[in-house]
């Protein structure tokens, strides 16, 4: 019988590469999420009942050790930007990360890979930076074997980085954006798919991974990616970060006294912190590395009383055998909504060069 993966947060950003990958290694995929009828795409990405979304509630004990049955491998991809209702940072990020561990050693699974986040530090300012730490420290007290991977931010097909400043770049005269000056290093989602499999296959020691793309920028010089591509020119202004911590603020009390009636997706306070704090990934040869063997739960957790072996990084791609993809040769094919003429931009422009015979 072909080997069964669950993957927790499956149809999500970077769950669905996953999905996709291991489908076309052969596996059998099981998809669990919170609305599975949403996720009945996925089903696509195989054969006949090759990938199934199943229901999971991450909060509730039961229904994670019913969805990780009989599994040969387990993959945690759950990830909220916003909380909403109990699905709160500290639900999902924390206590959800270390039940999905701790049941998935109970239940025998040979294999466990969490994704965190560049910047997962559960002494962070950032409720969604220190809630992904606490959740890794869940994690590896479960699950000393686990791989651990921190990707910086992803970008891909469906992306909500890249794409958002697109939208920017087609609707405002003016883009706003806060911490010009932050450094970025954008990863491609399929290469980090790509390292979630090969984690769940064995091909790399039990460890934290930080994940960057090959370039690091400025987020200045990442909105004139944008408007290169868009076809835009744009006035970009730069946003100090206590001027976008006042609007951050402001539109998290306008939520607050609405009753949520008015759900802040336009910027929080949480979200400033984050967007202006360099997101780049470490390796392995400025921290120092946790233990690729097996060690006991109790050792382990002795071990992660100290800050700094709790945030040590094992590596990067290189372990992995991966060279990451630039984002220069991926933007073209997913921005192209955001130009003018859409698709048909590079042909107009073409044609305006074309010079009559007559």
């Amino acid at each position: 019988m072909s080997t069964l993966i669950t993957i927790f947060g499956g149809s999500g950003f970077l769950g669905r590469q996953v999905a996709r990958i291991m489908a076309q290694q052969g596996c059998r995929v099981r998809i669990a999420v919170r609305r599975p009828n949403e996720a009945l795409f996925v089903r696509t990405y195989g054969a006949v009942g090759q990938v199934s979304p199943i229901f999971c509630n991450v909060r509730d004990d039961a229904s994670v050790l019913a969805a990780m049955s009989e599994s040969d491998a387990v993959v945690n991809c759950v990830d909220v930007k916003l909380p909403a209702g109990n699905n709160t940072f500290d639900a999902v990020h924390d206590k959800a990360a270390g039940r999905i561990a701790r049941l998935s050693r109970q239940a025998g699974v040979p294999a466990f890979v969490h994704v965190s986040t560049v910047g997962a530090d559960p002494e962070s300012d950032s409720h969604y930076a220190a809630a992904k730490g606490r959740g890794e420290i869940a994690v590896r007290e479960a699950r000393p074997d686990a791989v651990i991977l921190r990707p910086t931010v992803m970008f891909g097909m469906g992306d909500t980085f890249y794409n958002r400043l697109g939208t920017m770049a087609r609707n405002l005269p003016v883009m706003l954006v806060p911490g010009l000056g932050t450094k970025v290093q954008p990863v491609y989602v399929e290469d980090v798919a790509r390292a979630v499999s090969a984690g769940l296959q064995g091909k790399v020691p039990a460890g934290v991974y930080e994940l960057g793309g090959p370039d690091v920028m400025t987020m200045r010089q990442v909105v004139d990616q944008v408007l290169a591509v868009t076809g835009h020119r744009r006035l970009v202004i730069g946003l100090p970060r206590w001027l976008a911590g006042i609007i951050g603020g402001a539109l998290d009390f306008g939520s607050t006294v609405t009753g949520k009636l008015f759900k802040n997706k336009i910027l929080t306070r949480d979200q400033v912190r984050l967007q202006t704090r360099d997101n780049v990934a470490r390796d392995g040869n400025n921290a120092p590395p946790l233990p690729t063997e097996h060690i006991a739960p109790a050792a382990f957790a002795e071990m992660v009383d100290d800050k700094d072996a709790r945030l040590a990084v094992t590596g990067g791609f290189e372990p992995f055998g991966i060279t990451p993809v630039a984002s220069d040769s991926i933007l073209p094919e997913y921005l192209w909504p955001y130009r003018d003429s859409g698709q048909y931009a590079e042909i107009k422009a073409s044609a305006k060069n074309l010079r009559s015979d007559s």
